[in-house]
């Protein structure tokens, strides 16, 4: 078991339901509706490899491949989602961080390299 990942999981898990009500119930009448599908898209990929991260933390032991993996994953969701959150929110607001954008990128550059990785595992 791997409780790294099964921490994480259930707290970007939590998160993502978190953020999905504040979307759907407070930003609503703040975003432009462009802005509001970007912002459920950073909550979507957060809560699918939340889901992922929790599969794996009971499947994967604390080999140094699975803690790639489960790394990738981990950072993947912060640079991609939050990054997301953060262009959506601060443009909303007119002060937009800029230095987020080609984060956002790199981000899921890490979400494809964790699954590269379990694909890895998977055929070794």
């Amino acid at each position: 078991m791997n409780e790294i990942a099964l921490i994480f999981g259930s707290v970007f898990g939590l998160l993502s339901v978190i953020f999905g009500a504040f979307g759907a119930h407070l930003l609503k009448k703040k975003l432009t509706t462009e802005q509001l599908q970007s912002f459920e898209t950073g909550v979507k990929y957060q809560m699918y490899h939340a889901i992922v991260l929790l599969v794996l933390g009971f499947q994967l032991n604390n080999e140094s491949t699975n803690n790639y993996i489960v790394n990738a994953f981990i950072i993947g969701i912060i640079l991609f989602s939050f990054s997301i959150y953060g262009l959506v929110i601060s443009s909303a607001s007119n002060k937009k961080i800029k230095i987020l954008g080609p984060i956002t990128p790199l981000g899921g550059l890490f979400l494809i390299i964790g699954w590269f990785l379990l694909i890895y595992k998977f055929i070794n």
